[in-house]
């Protein structure tokens, strides 16, 4: 997934007691302990510092924040060592065994369930605490997401939710007010019928992961639905809530509002093209640079359904169990984590949103970055990536059905039975391959 994330300045000097616990399955035989801290006072250690940040994030990642960390910290060199996501998720399974991996690194919400599970995490329930963190410091949930067996594993860093996108001169040559952006179902088909008697076809829907599994997820909770029971044993989308969800996509095509099969980013680059007034994507978008040319705002996505909710992604920092792991190094780690947390007020030009309640909610970072308000308000009702070892195998089929119903090969009940079929055995076999 395309990814951003970082904070702003708070430096404070926080006791670090670092907890060496082992993680509950298959531990590769990390130190064991309490490391004392405090702002690191220990003797100068080099860290490495895994990352998925290797495109416009970059710039932002290593010389604004970790090349000023290591200027204000002498005995800490933070090594950035950045790769492709995917790339990371499968070299770190043997790195930490044999104790060449991160120090600390940074996944995705739906990633650290999995990586607890295979003994590749210290427990930072300690490190939570020595950094004087609880769930209230970050969006409601979001705590939560890195957590596996009631232990906790993670510390969020970013946010990443959904908003509806406006080209305000497609509206504009249609007759509708440019400023008046539709919130509920009414108003939002009320103006896909306008667009369409004006001859344009309002809000291209896809059926890929960016961004029809992600409209698909925010319509299936404002419905009332789930993805998922809540022991994450069983598949729960094709509800009547799922099925409410897909129907509404699969009617936009039907109705006229949007062409059939569109392209992966066909929609967005329709948006920018003018030949769509509405898109559905993330906030990293409010970064793309081929915005410049268009007159265009961001809001909440509208409330299609039931009750107000939203699909967001997030990511979690993580303290790895290196076979031999140097606990000066994991304190030292906790030690940048903290500052990163506290200095990434400027992360937002990354296209992400920093998870810390204390630099979003400063005034001063919507003055900074106006076009970020409406993805902050949605944050109160926002969902985060379901956390279990191995989930995105299973969350994988809700595209699936999402792509055979937009493409009319199957109904959406049929598309989304299937799928939960599909999606139960791989939970079953996720249960079996991590002990669950």
């Amino acid at each position: 997934m395309k990814k951003r994330s970082a904070r702003r300045i708070l430096a404070a000097a926080v006791a670090v007691g670092v907890g060496l616990a082992l993680s509950a399955c298959g531990s590769s035989g990390g130190a064991g302990g309490e490391v004392a801290g405090g702002d690191y006072s220990g003797p100068k250690v080099t860290i490495n510092f895994w990352n998925g940040w290797t495109g416009g994030a970059a710039p932002v990642l290593v010389p604004r924040l970790v090349d000023k960390f290591n200027t204000e910290h002498k005995n800490i060199v933070v090594k950035d060592v950045p790769m492709e996501w995917a790339d990371l998720a499968k070299k770190m399974p043997l790195a930490v065994k044999a104790g060449k991996g991160p120090d600390v690194a940074v996944a995705h919400g739906d990633d650290v369930a999995t990586y607890a599970a295979q003994g590749l995490l210290l427990k930072s329930e300690s490190i939570v605490k020595s950094l004087g963190y609880s769930a209230d410091d970050f969006p409601e949930g979001l705590m939560k997401a890195g957590s596996y067996q009631d232990a906790q594993y993670g510390i969020p860093w970013s946010v990443t939710p959904l908003g509806l996108y406006v080209n305000k001169d497609v509206l504009k040559a249609a007759s509708l007010d440019p400023e008046t952006v539709p919130t509920d179902k009414a108003s939002y088909m009320d103006a896909l019928a306008k667009l369409k008697a004006a001859g344009v076809q309002g809000e291209w829907v896809d059926g890929y992961v960016f961004t029809g599994t992600f409209e698909f997820e925010s319509l299936l909770w404002q419905f009332g639905g789930d993805l998922f029971d809540k022991n994450v044993s069983k598949a729960t989308f094709n509800s009547d809530a799922g099925v409410q969800a897909l129907t509404h996509m699969v009617d936009l095509v039907k109705q006229g509002y949007s062409p059939a099969n569109v392209a992966q980013d066909g929609n967005i680059n329709a948006l920018i093209a003018g030949k769509t007034a509405f898109n559905w994507n993330g906030v990293w978008q409010t970064t793309n640079t081929a915005f410049d040319k268009l007159q265009w705002t961001a809001t909440a996505v509208p409330q299609i359904g039931t009750e107000k909710a939203v699909w967001s992604s997030s990511t979690h920092w993580m303290f790895m169990n290196n076979k031999g792991q140097d606990k000066n190094k994991t304190a030292a780690a906790a030690t940048f984590v903290k500052w990163m947390n506290d200095n990434s007020a400027d992360w937002p030009q990354t296209g992400e949103l920093p998870a810390s309640n204390s630099v979003r909610d400063d005034p001063a970072l919507v003055q900074k970055y106006p076009n970020l308000k409406p993805f902050l308000d949605e944050l109160p009702y926002a969902h985060y990536e379901t956390s279990a070892p191995g989930i995105t195998n299973a969350t994988a089929t809700v595209t699936v059905a999402v792509n055979e119903a937009l493409t009319g090969k199957k109904s959406p009940k049929e598309a989304l039975d299937d799928a939960v079929a599909k999606a139960n055995t791989l939970l079953k076999q996720n249960a079996d391959t991590y002990g669950e």
